[in-house]
């Protein structure tokens, strides 16, 4: 029997955050990318003012987009 790996850390918010906010991931990656060299908490702030997106979610976005520079 096989076990099924449950999403942890910043991903697994990512299914709400699409349903809650009507944009696919793709969409705020490309957003935190073209915001240039901020650090964290000015990355969560930008999304959380211009955007309207709430702290968890706006820092679960930022999470895992510097996880990957």
């Amino acid at each position: 029997m096989a076990e099924t790996s449950k999403v942890k850390g910043p991903a697994s918010y990512f299914p709400s955050i699409e349903k809650t906010y009507d944009k696919p991931i793709a969409h705020w990656m490309d957003i935190l990318q073209k915001a240039g060299p901020l650090k964290h908490m000015e990355l969560v702030n930008r999304l959380k003012t211009q955007h309207q997106i709430g702290h968890g979610h706006a820092n679960a976005l930022v999470a895992a987009f510097l996880a990957t520079k």
